[in-house]
């Protein structure tokens, strides 16, 4: 059964208002130049929410595969323009990367990618047709990201991302590159086809952060994790139950979200129970 798009929304405000309390957001290791430090096959962008400052790789702007996070793009038209009975496939095709789902929204709606790029000025994203065969860069990642999270914060893109499934709807693994980042409770993953080249991009409540390699899932997390002071979060128990999340203690008080709310965390994979309980 798929959780509903109001149940997400509810997700959303629960994970996006008290996380903050949880763990400060992690700060990248630059260079002289003030340049993110990472090898040349990987780009890296950043941003710190409350004070607008940004930091990436000297290559942050190349416009590389987009893989399946383009479907970030053509799921912001679909859950704000397009039909009402779409909108739970938009929200699944985030949390599975559900390749199908995309083939079939893309073709209803052409105009999703484009409509997105121009609104929040994806200048490095580019669709030629098919939307398989985009590309987008690290700092259009984050840009869409922080746009979303200061004017839409309920946005079920995002907490489609932070419900993601474990495992995709092809059976890859969604469990590497900047969502090992301390503090990240929302990620979107792609992969090419040959395993050759992976993305991520991910929100925390104060940061957004997004990276890719032409190279495997763990280069990627290395390089990730290499980026930045904070290290990897630490794992916890799937359903950790509510009174034991500090962070959100305080809603098991309210009879109208406590209920709901341990029942959304038990759906959330165990690595983002960890960011966002700040285990």
């Amino acid at each position: 059964m798929r959780t509903s798009v109001s149940a997400l929304l509810t997700t959303t405000a629960i994970i996006l208002a008290p996380a903050a309390t949880a763990a400060a957001a992690p700060a990248p290791i630059v260079d002289g130049n003030g340049a993110i430090v990472a090898p040349s096959s990987t780009t890296i962008s950043f941003a710190h929410t409350p004070s607008g400052a940004r930091a990436g790789t000297a290559n942050e702007h190349e416009s590389r595969a987009g893989v399946s996070i383009v479907k970030l793009y053509i799921a912001e038209y679909v859950v704000r323009h397009g039909d009402p009975e779409d909108h739970a496939d938009a929200v699944e095709m985030i949390r599975a990367s559900d390749d199908a789902i995309a083939d079939r929204l893309y073709a209803k709606y052409p105009q999703s990618i484009s409509t997105t790029v121009a609104e929040f000025g994806l200048a490095d994203t580019h669709v030629p047709g098919y939307w398989g065969f985009g590309t987008t860069s690290t700092h259009d990642m984050v840009t869409y990201l922080e746009a979303k999270k200061r004017t839409d914060p309920g946005s079920p893109v995002l907490a489609a991302m932070a419900t993601a499934h474990e495992t995709a709807a092809d059976g890859y693994p969604q469990n590497f590159g900047t969502a090992l980042l301390a503090g990240v409770i929302g990620t979107k993953w792609g992969w090419s086809d040959d395993r050759a080249f992976h993305a991520s991009a991910s929100f925390g409540p104060d940061f957004s952060v997004a990276a890719s390699v032409y190279g495997s899932a763990d280069r990627l997390t290395e390089n990730v994790l290499g980026a930045f002071t904070e290290g990897e979060a630490s794992p916890t128990e799937h359903g950790t139950p509510l009174s034991d999340c500090p962070a959100v203690a305080w809603l098991a008080d309210d009879p109208t979200l406590g209920a709901p709310a341990q029942a959304l965390l038990d759906t959330v994979p165990p690595q983002h129970i960890a960011r966002f309980c700040g285990a």
